[in-house]
This record gives structure tokens, sequence and C-alpha cells, in this order.
């Protein structure tokens, strides 16, 4: 995903600096069918111009109208939406639900969402560290906490956001996801736009420049380096997945050794199991120890019966899901 959906600290460091006033809401909790999770947020400038979403449309008129309030006088407010199921599909619901939304001006002084912490933020989101913000709502005290911090990990492994044992608000800024593939190939052609529906910034490597074509892949970002070399320039990290589809061991194998040598959270190569065995003796002969190579899926994707490309796409975006997500 792209857009003003995942920039929304962004324009409200943007338009707080231009003198236009900002105030960010953010859902806390919600129940019911409720259209945006927890952690979504929305930015509202002091003339009520929006970005983002807290309810898909159910609610935004409300809150901008409070938005403005609260930025005229710098005090937070937390708020509650409900709607009855009688009248909930009129306004994009399928059936009733609530939604709790914090609603912060961004300022110098306290109560106001410190502007000095909202650059930090905006700064670790540009770094691709993983943030997030804690409000404590007795005192409207903030701070950013990383998945070091005790009991933070599960919650940016899961990406759930919304109150903690403690009660206090976490809202989490993970880096947006990526999904680097090696190898122009058919596969390819279906597992991209698939992956950008799911949420990932796909990139396409493949020095073959007559295989990674605009043509054959449109609106794609396409690197024609060797592997190996547009793995490191890419700075792999644990918001990323690699597949390799070549089947060439001179493009796949040195993108298998990149990535393991990162902290990718899901590795998958195409290749049969004969040829996967393969794959494994040539990484050993170059050093990687069995702990570093059970981190492989092969033969990449869930075991779903996929005999064309578009199905082994699917599979294999299946099984980068649950290494995600950490289903059982």
């Amino acid at each position: 995903m792209s857009g003003e959906f995942d920039q929304i600290p962004e324009i409200a460091l943007q338009w707080f600096e231009a003198g236009r006033g900002a105030v960010l809401a953010t859902v806390v909790q919600t129940w019911g069918s409720a259209p945006r999770q927890a952690g979504s947020q929305l930015v509202i400038s002091g003339t009520g111009e929006i970005m983002g979403s807290v309810s898909g449309g159910c609610v935004e008129g409300a809150v901008v109208l409070e938005a403005i309030e609260v930025l005229a006088k710098g005090q937070p407010r937390l708020l509650r939406f409900g709607l009855a199921d009688e009248t909930a599909f009129e306004v994009g619901l399928a059936c009733g639900g609530t939604i709790e939304i914090l609603v912060e001006p961004v300022g110098a002084q306290a109560p106001a969402f410190p502007v000095d912490l909202l650059r930090d933020l905006v700064a670790a989101r540009a770094a691709r560290r993983a943030v997030a913000c804690v409000t404590e709502f007795d005192t409207w005290a903030r701070a950013l906490s990383g998945p070091d911090a005790p009991g933070m990990d599960a919650a940016f492994r899961s990406d759930l956001s919304g109150r903690d044992a403690q009660g206090r608000m976490v809202t989490l800024h993970n880096p947006p996801l990526r999904l680097v593939v090696v190898g122009a190939v058919h596969i390819a052609q279906a597992l991209l736009p698939m992956a950008r529906l799911a949420g990932y910034a796909p990139v396409l490597v493949d020095p073959r420049e007559a295989f990674a074509t605009a043509s054959r892949f449109p609106g794609e970002r396409l690197l024609h380096d060797w592997p190996d070399a547009a793995l490191e320039g890419m700075g792999l990290d644990a918001r990323t997945a690699v597949v390799t589809l070549t089947h060439d061991p001179k493009l796949d194998d040195p993108a298998i050794l990149a990535a393991l040598q990162s902290e990718v959270f899901y590795l998958g190569c195409l290749g049969s199991t004969r040829t996967h065995a393969k794959r494994l003796d040539r990484l050993r002969a170059a050093g990687l120890s069995e702990a570093q190579l059970a981190r492989i899926a092969a033969p990449v994707g869930l075991n779903i019966g996929a005999r064309n490309p578009a199905e082994i796409a699917l599979a294999t975006l299946a099984q980068i899901t649950l290494a995600l997500r950490g289903a059982r």
C-alpha cells in the first residue's frame, strides 16, 4: 500500500510547520464491524483539510468538527462513536459497530502532541526503524518505544496497535513491508501485483534486461543489477521478504547468501526437492550453517496443489503471510 494512508505523520508535520495547524486522529479501539482497525489515522488541518481515514467515511465529518475545536483549545479528546444495526449499512458498515478515536492537536505545549516527538517519529519512519508511540491517557505523556522494549515485541510482529495491558494507547509505526523477487519469470508477473494488494512494496531484480521489461511488468520497480548488489543496496531488514525464481545458481545463490546474512522474515526459493538439495550442497560449501539453511522455504509456497504460475504465486504469498503473522 502507498499514498496518503501511509504518510499521516509526515503530512501532519508538514502542515504544522507550514503554519496550517495539524490534528492527529487515531483509532484506539473498535467493536463490531468498524471498517478501520486500531492504529488507523487521519490528519486534519486548521482549515478542515483531511488526509487518511479512521472509519472509511462513517464518522470523519464529526471527527473534523471535533478536531477544529481541539486545535483551538490545545486539549486532546477521546471520542466514541456508535452505530446501530439498522443505520450502519447506510454509512458503509455491514452491521452495527463502535469506534473509539483519540484526537490530538500537534503543538509545542502540553498536553498537545509534542511537535519534537512528531519530528523524531518521522525521522524513525524515514530510516525504516520500527517505533511505537505510547500515550498515557491520564497524563497525556507520550514516548517512542521500539520492539526491544518490555512487552512490545509481540505487538510489532503482529502489527496490532491499540490499548495495552496498562491501558495505554500503543500506535505502531512498522516500516512498510517489502517483497524482493529475483527472476523476471511468469510467476513474478502474477506475484508482484498480488503482493501489492496485500500491502507490500514489490521490487523485481533481474540483470537480464530482455526479461525484466516495463512491458512485461508494467508499473513495477525493476532493478537490473546483479542480485547481491541489488539486495545489499536495498538494506534488507525484518520487514522484507525475498523470493528467488530463476533456477539459475548464478542469480539465485548470491541473493540467497545476501538474504541469509540479514534479518529478512522470509526467504523462499523456487525449485524441486532435488534442485533444492543441490542448492543446499552449494550453500554449505559457501560456508552457511545448518541453522541458516533451515530458514529457506523450499520448494517455495504452501502445498495447495498449485499448477500454474498464478497458483504458485498465490501459494507463495500465503506462505509469506504465514511467516509474517506467525499463524499456527
